[in-house]
């Protein structure tokens, strides 16, 4: 195994993503959790950067990173919620968490670190962006346009039911 640029920063976002999921596990405060669960979401972004997938790293960062925890922000602060939570974790807890971590590790490298992979030439990562793009305004238009439609009715559907909610609970205080 060569240590390489790549490797470093591969194994970096690969840590900063899994220190990101056991911030998320074992942190007790609700917004906390939220900037854990951004910080692993942008370190995967990373790695498919680093894996020559630019186009869905770019859709990680804009759908999860963005709208997901937006909308996990939105009801986090639009319910009522008790962000004093559980103020103890047992001891047991983070020595059980730390060993399956520890656990999951060992076994990815003892998994991976044999393994060999005849590795061909290729230029798969050329254009990656525009081949999807053409595929999905090409070979695949009619479903990116029933997901649409889909989409929007979904949208639509819940301003209706958003604003029927609405007009029974002024018909109530009448």
């Amino acid at each position: 195994m060569t240590i390489s640029g790549e490797f470093i920063a591969f194994m970096g976002l690969a840590l900063v993503a899994i220190i990101g999921g056991v911030l998320l596990l074992n942190l007790t405060k609700v917004v906390h959790m939220v900037v854990a669960l951004i910080f692993t979401f942008v370190a995967i972004a990373g790695i498919y950067v680093v894996l020559s997938a630019e186009f869905v790293a770019a859709v990680q960062v804009l759908i999860y990173s963005g709208a997901i925890t937006i909308i996990m922000m939105f009801g986090i602060m639009l319910t009522k919620h008790d962000d004093e939570g559980e103020t103890t974790t047992g001891k047991w807890r983070k020595v059980f968490i730390f060993l399956g971590v520890v656990g999951f590790a060992v076994a990815v490298y003892i998994g991976i670190y044999d393994f060999n992979v005849v590795q061909v030439p290729t230029d798969l990562h050329v254009d990656n962006t525009m081949k999807i793009g053409e595929a999905l305004y090409s070979k695949w238009v009619i479903p990116f346009e029933v997901t649409s439609v889909l989409l929007l009715v979904a949208l639509v559907g819940s301003i209706m039911l958003a604003k029927k909610d609405q007009d029974q609970k002024e018909g109530d205080k009448k």
